[in-house]
């Protein structure tokens, strides 16, 4: 298969076969669904009719729902893959450790303790 490159955009088949098949799938597993329990089992008589529009109903909502987010894609810029990745928060950098060592007060010859 042949590697696309991120500037170049998909093919109609490639782009098309994907929602096609998973609208496909639902629609499928929505009959089946429908089909047995609609007619209460598989004692009864079958209730195609419900079948059949249930399966519709799936496959319409499913190619409906995969069309909308494959419409939402966006590849990202090409400059936010770039950076070493060292200050990724952003909160400020807290000072080396020497700098916070608390400093001797007017109580450090009795150890801190007030009397």
């Amino acid at each position: 298969m042949a590697e696309q490159k991120s500037g170049e955009g998909r093919s109609l088949r490639t782009s098309v076969k994907g929602p096609l098949m998973f609208s496909a799938f639902w629609a499928v597993l929505a009959f089946f669904a429908v089909l047995i329990f609609a007619s209460g089992g598989t004692a009864k008589e079958p209730r195609f009719d419900l079948a059949f529009t249930g399966a519709g109903i799936a496959f319409i909502a499913t190619l409906v729902l995969a069309a909308m987010l494959s419409m939402s894609y966006k590849d990202n810029a090409e400059h936010l893959g770039k950076g070493s990745g060292v200050n990724l928060s952003s909160r400020r950098p807290t000072p080396p450790r020497s700098s916070r060592a608390p400093q001797p007060g007017p109580d450090a010859e009795t150890g801190g303790d007030i009397r």
